[in-house]
C-alpha cells in the first residue's frame, strides 16, 4: 500500500498502481459466498450440473469477484497521511465480463483516475480496477471504484 502526501494527491492521478498477487478461488470460497448472500443457483454451488453447462464447472459469484477488490486494495491502494477513516462511496461502470470458473487465479489491476477534496480533509478517490483471470485474454470485470478518505 502507497502511502502519499496530502500536497501530492494529484500527482497519482492516472498513474497505474501495483499489481496485486494471484488469489486462487476455490469452491469452498464460493460455497461461503452462496451460503452469505443466499444465491445458491447451481451453476455456482453444485459441481456435478455445473459440468453439463457451456462453464463446465462451478463458477464464482460475479458479485464474489467485486469483494475481492477489498482484499486486493491491501497492495494496489493508495491512502493519504494522515488518514483516520476510509469508506467505501460505491461503483459506477461495473462490469461481469468473464465468468471465473472455480480453481481459476485471479488478481487485480488498478489505476488511479480522479481524487477530488470533497470537503477539508475528505477525499473521494476514483480507481479504475481491472480483474484479470490467468490465462484468458478477457477479464473477471471491469469497474470504477469511488472510495471516501477523511484526513487529519
Amino acid at each position: 500500500m502507497q502511502i502519499i502526501k496530502r500536497a501530492d494527491v494529484k500527482s497519482i492521478i492516472g498513474k497505474e498502481l501495483e499489481t496485486t498477487k494471484w488469489l486462487t478461488v476455490n469452491q469452498e470460497q464460493i460455497n461461503q459466498f452462496a451460503d452469505c448472500t443466499l444465491d445458491q443457483q447451481f451453476i455456482h454451488v453444485d459441481p456435478e450440473k455445473a459440468k453439463a453447462t457451456p462453464f463446465g464447472s462451478t463458477i464464482a459469484h460475479g458479485f464474489l469477484s467485486l469483494s475481492m477488490l477489498s482484499h486486493f486494495a491491501e497492495t494496489f491502494g493508495c491512502i493519504i497521511d494522515g488518514i483516520y477513516m476510509g469508506v467505501n462511496y460505491g461503483f459506477d461502470k461495473v462490469r461481469f465480463i468473464a465468468p471465473v470458473k472455480v480453481n481459476s487465479r485471479i488478481r487485480c489491476h488498478a489505476k488511479t483516475i480522479d481524487i477530488i477534496e470533497k470537503n477539508p480533509g475528505q477525499f473521494m478517490l476514483t480507481t479504475e480496477v481491472t480483474v484479470e483471470i490467468e490465462g484468458l485474454d478477457k477479464p473477471a470485470l471491469k469497474a470504477e471504484w469511488i472510495t471516501m478518505q477523511m484526513v487529519k
